[in-house]
């Protein structure tokens, strides 16, 4: 890549693209196209228990429908373990990982709740792993505070030991942890933006510290709004609520637009090569700071 921003959407494959994640895309294309920067797409399948049959090529053949077009040969997770195991291997050996055998229900007796589930008492930091054929592996955490910027929320400051406590980085079933994985992945493909929701707000201090232990570079991190539904609950691929229409792609790309605050699109907007260059050249990601942006689902269904 040439261009000093790049960009990324990354879906997982578990269910049809809903509102809320068009708006999530919208947002990370107009931020790239407005910036003259690179896209690119990537499927987010390393967690194949959960992925949809089908729903990774539905998911792309949306995101063609609309107009996206994203740069170089689509990533895929699941092609990129050897990648992964190479990080862990890379932390296990500073000594910044280690074998747990803990299960679910032993933490929950110990544990106490933190910013984002149960923090992990540390139970197995001493543990060497021997005799054990599956276990997790957890990332060491720190006494230490670790502040994120963000272009849309501001400062996310997190003492990772202290909110989080020693989180898993490949799972006791086989497969890596989102963690690592999308760490990895962003630096395999120099990301150097990330445009994504809200929901994953909290995650960005540990992506950073696992960042800032494996020597890589840090994106610049904005967190969109979420969309959520008439209950408040986020809308999801996994409750199969909300798909979005690949037959009226203009009507429901002026919604996100929209949505994001986005100053009005001028009439008419006949076609998606006209909308896209409009939002290339009036994008502005501050317009969504210091907002508490929602969405019924059921108003643009």
């Amino acid at each position: 890549m040439t261009s000093r921003y790049v960009g990324r959407f990354a879906p997982s494959p578990t269910g049809e693209l809903h509102f809320g994640s068009l708006v999530a895309a919208v947002a990370s294309y107009a931020d790239a196209k407005s910036r003259n920067g690179s896209w690119l797409l990537r499927i987010d399948d390393i967690d194949q228990p959960r992925s949809v049959g089908g729903s990774s090529d539905s998911i792309i053949a949306t995101l063609k429908a609309f107009g996206f077009q994203w740069d170089g040969p689509i990533r895929w997770q699941s092609e990129r373990e050897h990648h992964y195991q190479t990080a862990i291997a890379n932390l296990r050996n500073q000594s910044l990982a280690y074998p747990c055998r803990c299960s679910r229900r032993q933490i929950e007796k110990t544990a106490r709740r933190g910013v984002e589930g149960l923090v992990y008492p540390g139970t197995c930091r001493e543990w060497n792993g021997a005799g054990a054929e599956q276990v997790a592996i957890r990332m060491l955490t720190k006494n230490v505070q670790i502040t994120a910027t963000d272009r849309i929320t501001g400062d996310i400051a997190q003492n990772l030991e202290a909110d989080i406590g020693d989180f898993i980085i490949f799972r006791a079933d086989g497969i890596t942890a989102y963690q690592l994985a999308v760490v990895v992945d962003d630096f395999l493909d120099n990301v150097t933006h990330v445009v994504r929701g809200a929901d994953l707000v909290l995650s960005t201090p540990r992506q950073i510290y696992l960042q800032n232990r494996l020597n890589y570079p840090i994106p610049q991190y904005a967190h969109v709004p979420l969309v959520r539904d008439a209950e408040g609950a986020k809308v999801s691929k996994r409750d199969d609520a909300h798909p979005i229409d690949q037959g009226e792609p203009l009507s429901a790309l002026q919604a996100a637009w929209q949505f994001l605050k986005q100053p009005p699109m001028p009439e008419p907007i006949e076609n998606l090569e006209r909308f896209w260059t409009h939002a290339a050249k009036t994008w502005r990601i501050e317009a969504l700071r210091d907002t508490d942006t929602q969405c019924s689902a059921e108003k643009i269904a």
